[in-house]
């Protein structure tokens, strides 16, 4: 059972998630990961962004979506970051911050699309959270 501490703690540093989840994942190539989550799984491709390396499939759970990072290698076992959604990611942030949650850098931002920010949990796992700035998220 949660101490009195630990409850209040919690209280004051709520995060204020909105509901999303995206699994990002690290492929090598854009093309055969595509064509496999899309014909193996079943996904639909919403957007792919060669300039960034980016491309993210809807599934068909709402609001969970697969991203797909392409990069040189992929370290055997691969692992998912798990990218929650969140209304307003500078209060996510300075709740991190207060709690001295080890971070990579500042939030990231690119423009009229998403603002994201990866941090780590205590055995290094790295997660993420992400504000859609695009206009197509929750209100």
């Amino acid at each position: 059972m949660a101490s009195s501490a630990t409850t209040e703690a919690a209280t004051a540093t709520a995060i204020a998630y909105d509901g999303g989840l995206t699994c990002a994942l690290n492929v090598t190539s854009f093309d055969r990961s595509i064509d496999w989550y899309t014909n193996i799984l079943g996904m639909k491709l919403l957007y792919r962004m060669d300039e960034i390396a980016w491309c993210e499939l809807e599934t068909s759970v709402a609001r969970v979506t697969v991203g797909l990072s392409q990069v040189e290698s992929v370290p055997a076992g691969g692992g998912a970051t798990l990218t929650f959604g969140v209304h307003d990611i500078e209060a996510a942030k300075a709740s991190l911050d207060a709690a001295g949650v080890r971070q990579d850098g500042p939030i990231a931002d690119v423009p009229g699309m998403v603002r994201y920010l990866t941090f780590y949990d205590p055995d290094g796992n790295a997660l993420m959270f992400y504000q859609d700035m695009s206009g197509a998220g929750p209100a």
